[in-house]
């Protein structure tokens, strides 16, 4: 889901926009949403992290985008949120939990260095995706995520949703380059909540996190 503002919700706008996007397929559709002054929602059926890279026209269509007037990174109102199928973390409810809650863990033990790749302010993610806060245990921040916190949907990593899992820590932008490294960046972590144990994933330090990243 990527948000731009600025240039209006118009209807001729988005028919532009959809006409670059689904020529070749039906790749995305766009909505309203309320928490945009004068902008679009721009959301991708679902799709792999090749079909993103190589068939995805992102860089056509955030230079249309811009074109047309509308902006995302330098506003504040948009953001740039991804939607991971629960069924990418495990087969049983067990593995997903298990494996969610690796993910919650990096994201809550790298939150300084994450922080600076999601291009947000410290306020900002206090306002639209705040954190649980930091546990020596992975599940003990998934407990925490579902039991013990009560501030809705907006967090970092949205547990709402029951179909997937979102995240909505990134700034939104224009940059076809920013997307596909933050959908990257989530690609990686993800691989690692499901393929490592907890003991694994803790022994992980930064760079050898980024060291991986293609």
């Amino acid at each position: 889901e990527l948000e731009i503002d600025g240039a209006g919700e118009d209807r001729e706008h988005a028919e532009t926009l959809l006409r670059i996007a689904n020529a070749n397929g039906n790749r995305m559709y766009i909505k309203h949403d309320g928490s945009l002054n004068e902008g679009l929602e721009i959301v991708t059926h679902p799709m792999s992290l090749e079909y993103h890279r190589n068939k995805m026209p992102w860089a056509e269509l955030c230079r249309k985008a811009a074109s047309l007037g509308y902006l995302s990174h330098r506003t504040t109102t948009c953001g740039l949120h991804f939607h991971v199928s629960r069924k990418a973390f495990g087969a049983t409810e067990q593995e997903q939990d298990a494996a969610i809650a690796r993910g919650l863990y990096f994201f809550e033990k790298h939150w300084e260095e994450l922080l600076k790749f999601s291009r947000r302010t410290p306020r900002q993610l206090e306002r639209w995706a705040a954190r649980y806060g930091y546990k020596e245990q992975p599940m003990e921040i998934l407990d925490f995520a579902k039991k013990g916190y009560h501030g809705g949907r907006y967090t970092c990593v949205n547990l709402q949703n029951y179909a997937t899992v979102e995240v909505r820590m990134f700034r939104g932008t224009l940059k076809a380059n920013t997307i596909l490294a933050t959908l990257e960046l989530l690609d990686r972590i993800c691989d690692l909540a499901v393929c490592l144990t907890d003991e694994e994933l803790k022994a992980v330090p930064w760079t050898s996190f980024v060291a991986g990243i293609p």
